[in-house]
């Protein structure tokens, strides 16, 4: 963002333009959440039709899991939205799933006791893959040299990696995602770097690392492709889209069932992610992440405007919180204090400045957009398939 620069508010949400990308109709609204409001009819169902899918979906977990000991898979971060999940699939929908986490050194102490609750409370069977720490570190810390944007890229990568990796190993062809419409539905253009780009990963490792990656789980594109669009070995459902999904309800449930422990703001159950969103988006890029966030929430009616604007009035962290906040990052990567200042002062750089595999990406989603055209599917029909 240039400096001086006058920042226009959406009208409708909480967004700006501290985004490139974004654009504002006649009356001040922004895009972002123009297309979000489009979409809510195709992605979200909290009535009759939610209740319908999701019984089609629990008669196809069960079929497919017969004479099997899990009817699918979930990922479990310590977050809300896959705690809350994860009630829902056992205690009301009756389901077996086998739980998954990735511990990426991240964890924070909050995330690991709601993991622990929820676990015993719905007498879970729990896999857990910890990433080799000197590989992880070693990884980000190359992207934090990279200057780039998207500093969770080794996290997501390792994450999904594995859960998918997970999935062919016990033979389950389901996962429940607690990705949602309800929380999620805004999404900034051009924000963000797909995880899954395993060339874009390697080379800023090649670039910047030191440690070779022996035991981080590292997916080629091509492998991803097979496995998801190809032999489809794994079909991901989107449950929470089926419900009246309200994020306050959700904590209020987990606090009386399971003690749930809060853990701060959105995705803040990684201790990186906290760092990486209250303090390096800010401060480098100038982005308060915050605004998706609660945008999201003013779209689906969750939250007024007037709440959200004044929530982010007040900075994400005390300069107190953030100087704790950066200490700890700081011990966990071993940087000096004055390393990582340097790194987020200096001048970002832009993802595809590094190796990736966008054009072959951009050009599926192509394709894909006009075999969708042709034969008339709609996202939410492919979604159903």
């Amino acid at each position: 963002m240039s400096e001086g620069k006058t920042i226009r508010v959406c009208s409708f949400c909480a967004m700006d333009d501290s985004v490139e990308g974004i654009v504002f109709d006649e009356f001040g609204q922004c895009s972002c959440c123009r297309d979000a409001l489009a979409r809510g009819p195709h992605e979200w169902w909290p009535g009759p039709e939610g209740r319908r899918r999701t019984e089609a979906m629990v008669e196809r977990l069960r079929a497919a899991g017969a004479g099997k000991p899990y009817d699918a898979m979930i990922g479990l971060s310590g977050g809300i939205d896959s705690a809350y999940l994860a009630h829902i699939a056992v205690r009301e929908l009756g389901l077996r799933v086998l739980a998954v986490h990735v511990d990426g050194g991240w964890n924070s102490e909050p995330a690991v006791r709601n993991i622990e609750s929820l676990v015993r409370g719905l007498d879970l069977d729990l896999y857990t893959y910890v990433v080799e720490w000197k590989e992880m570190r070693d990884l980000q810390v190359s992207f934090l040299r990279a200057s780039v944007l998207n500093q969770d890229i080794p996290q997501d990568h390792v994450f999904f990696t594995t859960l998918y990796r997970t999935a062919e190993k016990f033979g389950i062809r389901h996962f429940l995602s607690g990705v949602n419409y309800s929380t999620e539905s805004v999404v900034a253009p051009s924000f963000g770097f797909p995880y899954s780009d395993d060339v874009h990963l390697r080379g800023i490792h090649r670039r910047f690392g030191k440690v070779g990656l022996a035991s981080y789980s590292v997916m080629p594109f091509y492998e991803f492709l097979w496995l998801t669009r190809v032999r489809k070995r794994l079909t991901v459902h989107r449950p929470l889209n089926y419900l009246a999904y309200n994020k306050d309800g959700a904590v209020d449930t987990l606090r009386r069932a399971y003690g749930w422990r809060d853990y701060g703001a959105k995705h803040s159950e990684s201790r990186f992610t906290k760092f990486y969103q209250d303090v390096y988006l800010p401060r480098k890029f100038g982005y308060d992440k915050r605004r998706l966030h609660l945008s999201s929430l003013i779209v689906s009616g969750q939250l007024s405007r007037e709440d959200a604007l004044a929530e982010l009035r007040s900075p994400p962290l005390s300069p107190e919180q953030a100087r704790r906040d950066i200490r700890f990052v700081v011990k966990k990567l071993g940087l000096k204090p004055a390393e990582l200042e340097t790194l987020i002062a200096a001048p970002a750089v832009d993802h595809r400045d590094y190796p990736n595999q966008m054009r072959f990406i951009h050009a599926l989603h192509g394709i894909k957009r006009i075999v969708r055209g042709i034969v008339g599917i709609s996202p939410s029909d492919e979604a159903r398939r």
